[in-house]
């Protein structure tokens, strides 16, 4: 979304008052009197729908205004313009899906469940990785979630600092995960050639690099370094849940509070105590 009214592909970048009240429907009814069957929800899903179908770029009043079957000014009486579309858009896709189950007891699955909800959310909505969020209008979506994110990690012991950081280390990882997924589809698609094909393009200059002795390294690389077959995310989410059940040993130790966490499960869980 490009346009007046704030940076459109970054959070908060519009009338942060206004999207607040859109969020919490603290605004009243929409100016000038509603038009017959739009109502802000629509407006809203839409957006998401053209978004999740043709990416970001294709969103703009006029689109939305086509889709819907209305004039472009009647979308301005129930949002101010894309920036805010934005923010409720943002709030609308993070926030807890229908039937959510419960915190777990186990802090370790809480971290799976982070883990594994971030990934799925960037796989259905992939514009999310196009969108500045270091300033997020925190709407009711925003704040259950990170309310159930939270509850799922309150077994840690952690401080709440650290307890934060925990977050942001585990969405960070998804993120990075789906990006490299997402953009590896988006570059075959653009280019109509398949990973396969590009790679293999590169595959006689390779062989006379990886010959000349100046890369040592990765000459001596096993043949499957790079397959595709390798499951980059169970590792690493694996690595992560060790590394926390270190910090969280850690900490149990200097408060005096007895064994340390339990070892991590093959599959990539943890040994519930």
């Amino acid at each position: 979304m490009t346009g007046g009214g704030g940076n459109t592909t970054t959070s908060g970048s519009g009338d942060v008052h206004r999207s607040l009240e859109l969020l919490w429907g603290t605004g009243g009814p929409p100016s000038r009197g509603p038009k017959r069957g739009l109502t802000l929800d629509r407006i809203v899903t839409a957006a998401v729908g053209l978004a999740d179908a043709e990416g970001l770029g294709a969103v703009s009043m006029r689109r939305l205004s086509t889709e819907l079957g209305v004039g472009t000014m009647s979308l301005y009486r129930y949002v101010p313009g894309k920036a805010e579309l934005l923010d409720l858009m943002l709030d609308r896709v993070q926030g807890l899906p229908p039937g959510a189950p419960g915190a777990p007891e186990d802090w370790r699955d809480g971290v799976e469940a982070l883990a594994r909800g971030r990934l799925a959310l960037y796989r259905r909505h992939p514009w999310l990785l196009k969108v500045n969020q270091s300033r997020s209008v925190l709407g009711p979506g925003a704040l259950r979630a990170l309310e159930a994110a939270l509850a799922g990690l309150r077994g840690m012991g952690l401080s709440d600092p650290e307890t934060l950081s925990v977050v942001i280390a585990v969405q960070s990882f998804a993120g990075g995960v789906a990006r490299m997924e997402i953009e590896a589809a988006e570059a075959a698609r653009e280019t109509g050639v398949t990973d396969e094909e590009f790679w293999r393009s590169q595959e006689p200059i390779l062989t006379r690099a990886m010959g000349s002795g100046e890369f040592p390294l990765l000459a001596q690389l096993s043949e499957d370094t790079f397959s595709a077959g390798f499951d980059h995310f169970e590792f690493g989410l694996r690595c992560l849940l060790r590394g926390f059940e270190a910090k969280v040993a850690e900490a149990r130790a200097g408060r005096g509070d007895g064994p340390s966490a339990a070892p991590v499960r093959p599959g990539g869980g943890a040994a519930h105590s």
